[in-house]
């Protein structure tokens, strides 16, 4: 499995290139997956990658391991990644392991993005009011 057949064409313009991730990724199609993309970025300006995962069946952790290295080397190479069609087990293995910042989402699940919680003061009762 490369990235370019991943599931279906991968189509590339410009500033985009579209991919769906497959069903189904072993550790050992990891390493492919990223050679294939730096490949495919080597020497374009910068722009988006998109990674359709709506056909991932059962994603675990080494689905979440291959976006975050396929992000990585589109960042390598002056592109973002996004992930488009994200199904709830992906949103939650993702929110559990913190890496919701990390897998930015496009399309209709961003909806479904926590906020970042922000910083509460803790107040000692015995403090003058300031």
């Amino acid at each position: 499995m490369s990235f370019r057949d991943a599931s279906g064409p991968t189509q590339v313009a410009p500033s985009a290139i579209f991919s769906a991730i497959p069903a189904t990724v072993t550790r050992a199609d990891v390493p492919v997956l990223c050679a294939d993309l730096a490949e495919l970025l080597r020497g374009r300006a910068g722009g988006v990658v998109v990674c359709d995962v709506a056909d991932l069946a059962g994603p675990d952790l080494v689905t979440v391991e291959a976006l975050a290295r396929l992000r990585l080397t589109a960042r390598r190479h002056g592109w973002s990644l996004v992930v488009s069609g994200a199904g709830p087990d992906l949103l939650g293995l993702v929110r559990l392991l913190g890496l919701t910042d990390v897998l930015p989402q496009t399309g209709g699940q961003s909806e479904q993005r926590e906020q970042a919680g922000g910083v509460e003061e803790v107040v000692d009762g015995h403090d003058p009011p300031g």
